[in-house]
């Protein structure tokens, strides 16, 4: 069985990978690049959930089954931002120290008790000619966004998250702390539950 994973994020795929070895090791994955998927997939949906389905699909529009994730941070005191802008919050794609700056001075005046956020993570999967209902896996991590930066480790807004239960930023946990916590890995333990119910009715 063949999996193309909507990314060129060469870590995603080997990560996929390990995840999905226990359930079928006779499983591939595959990455745009290897089905010759050119250009950007255009992610215009308003929700998590709407842009990784949207890149599942493009996937799978391909005859694959189609795998992609949406992640970002969803901050409460400002009705959720960034959202599904959470990597071009202050304009330029990918900019973290910009986007964090931002982050900063809107939550600026927001009390201690308000600061709560989540990291959130969406897994789809869609499949060719829909012979099969999407499935759509959402994880989240709560947390506070501090006034000042900790950590140097992560990327993001890893250095202004702090997980409550560790007394850390996602910046200041190792990846032994970080991963089984994390909102990417519990939407990826839905999806490996999900995927193997799939992989057992249509044997």
């Amino acid at each position: 069985m063949k999996i193309v994973l909507a990314s060129r994020n060469k870590h995603k795929i080997t990560e996929l990978q390990a995840f999905l070895a226990p359930v079928d090791p006779s499983i591939e994955i595959l990455s745009l690049d290897d089905i010759g998927f050119v250009g950007d997939i255009e992610e215009d949906g308003d929700t998590f959930e709407e842009n990784a389905l949207i890149k599942a699909k493009a996937a799978a529009a391909h005859g694959y089954i189609g795998v992609a994730d949406d992640s970002g941070l969803a901050v409460d005191a400002l009705n959720g931002e960034p959202g599904v802008y959470s990597a071009r919050y202050a304009g330029e794609h990918g900019d973290d120290h910009a986007n964090n700056e931002l982050l900063l001075e809107k939550m600026a005046d927001v009390p201690d008790e308000k600061r709560t956020a989540n990291f959130v993570s969406v897994i789809a999967c869609a499949f060719p000619e829909d012979s099969h209902a999407p499935m759509i896996c959402r994880g989240e991590c709560p947390g506070v966004i501090l006034h000042e930066y900790r950590g140097n480790g992560g990327f993001g807004y890893d250095p202004l998250f702090l997980y409550e239960p560790f007394g850390k930023t996602y910046a200041e946990m190792n990846a032994e702390e970080k991963n089984p916590i994390s909102h990417r890995a519990r939407a990826m333990e839905q999806f490996i539950a999900q995927f193997k119910d799939y992989l057992a009715a249509n044997k």
